[in-house]
């Protein structure tokens, strides 16, 4: 690039400054940096027939979370000389029209393997190498490349967590200087470039949502989260999943930097490498897979997974997911989604998760499992919806490779083990504190029924103001059949699975040996 000249910094999922290596590229012998965010109407724009608040692909809790971390970002760039320029549209049209008008020679972003990403890069990407436009876009998402684990495997991801782990190595160092300032910005010309809008300028203005995510967005929170849990450097050593208690809700039993990491305001390479730091001053640690550490890198191992598998994201089609007949009933899917399935500790992790955007790991684990193949036998794809509607987190790669995994359709295999809708929960919250906060319906149900509070005298729901079929539903099953005939169904769909393969792969000897034959007659077709 010539010295002096403009570079646009397009921001996406990268939403920081520390450890961004896009941005340090951008504002190198650059006269002008054009920071730049893209408001997608696809993700941002309401959507009134969606079954909660927000757009048509995301809740209104992440498209906060995302708008209060663009401020932050905002913020952070005003401090270095510059301010973050927010357009509105189409994303591809608007990027290639700025490029034109603002005469950019180099364009820097973060590499993102999400597909609909992908396939916007291609027409961006198109564009500015006919134009001679340099194209800065590093990995920096993820600890590492999944195209290079991919190539180090033989062309396919590694399927497995230890195949990966072994692959992996060290990741990557991070960035180790920081941007101190940003050019500033050029002239803007016809481009329409605002501040960022607030909730209620997105057209969010009659928001029948009572209550927000407690969890702010934005690279500075991100920090100061990071900062509060490597203080705890026992807790950081001895962190281990899938340890912890999934009713705390006061204060998390676990780090709550997932939306951080998700939205790129937390840098996987800076959180990893500060768990290094701690893991050097303190004597005896936990190691992968339960480790601190060890999550950084499920994180990475679903990224490749997700990246080298063809529709990861649906069972048909999937080479690496087993074809499962699941039911198709949307009134349990609904009883599910809207917290109505009479099991308290299920529809008290719904409703948190409603109303905050997030829960702890093993609550997903418990109401994705009685979704799938606990008790309901509902497709992981509904289920997979809903979180990525409603989750702060909500990450392609991490989100359909988690449904994959708790579903037994891939990944993981022993569909046996069940999450208990009932004793599960009691086991961590005897007293049903979570129930009590999240169903306050349920608020004055004595211990004993919190759990199971159908089997409660009709004395008892009255003194606790909570008739049951009334009040609060009975249960849409039965746990102890349901789990059963999910049990069996799923032992069928496994033995159909493997005599699919086995002629699969019978088809596929037989092919290579009509192949092999073939070559033999046209050898001795030429020796004649």
């Amino acid at each position: 690039m010539a010295s002096g000249s403009a570079s646009l910094m397009w921001f996406r999922k990268g939403l920081r400054i520390h450890d961004n290596p896009a941005l340090e590229h951008a504002c190198k012998g650059a006269k002008h940096v054009y920071p730049v965010f893209v408001i997608d109407p696809h993700y941002m724009e309401p959507d009134p027939n969606a079954f909660s608040p927000g757009s048509t692909r995301a809740g209104l809790n992440r498209i906060q979370f995302l708008l209060e971390s663009l401020v932050d970002l905002d913020l952070s760039l005003k401090k270095l000389g510059s301010r973050l320029l927010v357009l509105k549209g189409e994303p591809g049209e608007l990027l290639i029209r700025c490029l034109k008008e603002w005469d950019i020679k180099k364009l820097c972003f973060e590499y993102d393997t999400d597909p609909y990403y992908q396939a916007l890069d291609v027409k961006v990407k198109n564009y500015a190498l006919l134009a001679g436009i340099e194209i800065f876009s590093p990995v920096s998402h993820t600890l590492f490349n999944p195209s290079d684990i991919i190539k180090k495997n033989g062309g396919r991801p590694p399927l497995s967590y230890q195949s990966f782990v072994k692959l992996a190595g060290q990741p990557p160092s991070l960035l180790l200087t920081t941007v101190h300032s940003v050019p500033p910005v050029g002239v803007l010309g016809s481009c329409k470039v605002s501040e960022v809008p607030t909730i209620k300028e997105l057209g969010y203005v009659d928001i029948k949502q009572d209550d927000f995510s407690p969890f702010k967005g934005g690279e500075s929170e991100a920090l100061k989260r990071l900062k509060e849990c490597m203080k705890n450097k026992e807790w950081v050593a001895n962190f281990e999943k899938p340890k912890g208690n999934p009713s705390a809700f006061l204060r998390p039993a676990t780090t709550v930097l997932s939306p951080y990491l998700k939205f790129g305001c937390l840098s996987s390479r800076y959180f990893y490498h500060h768990i290094q730091e701690i893991y050097k001053t303190v004597p005896k640690h936990t190691s992968p897979p339960v480790s601190l550490l060890g999550q950084l890198l499920w994180r990475d191992f679903f990224y490749t997974a997700a990246f080298g598998t063809p529709n990861f994201d649906r069972m048909r089609g999937n080479s690496i997911c087993k074809q499962i007949p699941w039911k198709d009933d949307d009134k349990l899917l609904e009883a599910w989604r809207e917290a109505r399935t009479g099991f308290p500790w299920i529809d008290a992790i719904m409703v948190q998760l409603r109303k905050w955007g997030w829960m702890h790991h093993l609550a997903r684990h418990s109401v994705a499992c009685f979704l799938t193949r606990g008790d309901l036998f509902v497709h992981w794809e509904k289920g997979r919806d809903v979180f990525e509607r409603l989750l702060i987190d909500s990450d392609w790669a991490i989100n359909n490779g988690n449904w994959l995994w708790l579903s037994c359709s891939s990944f993981f295999y022993q569909y046996n083990r069940i999450y208990s809708p009932v004793s599960f929960g009691k086991k961590y919250d005897p007293n049903g504190d979570f129930i009590r906060h999240f169903l306050p319906v349920l608020k004055d149900m004595p211990k004993e029924y919190i759990y199971e509070p159908w089997t409660a005298p009709l004395s008892v729901q009255t003194k606790a103001k909570c008739i049951i079929g009334k009040e609060y539903p009975l249960p849409v099953v039965c746990h102890d059949s349901a789990s059963k005939e999910c049990r069996a169904r799923m032992g069928e769909a496994y033995a159909m699975n493997q005599k699919l393969n086995g002629k699969v792969s019978e088809q596929d000897s037989r092919r290579k040996l009509d192949q092999a034959q073939q070559q033999e007659r046209k050898a001795k077709r030429v020796r004649k």
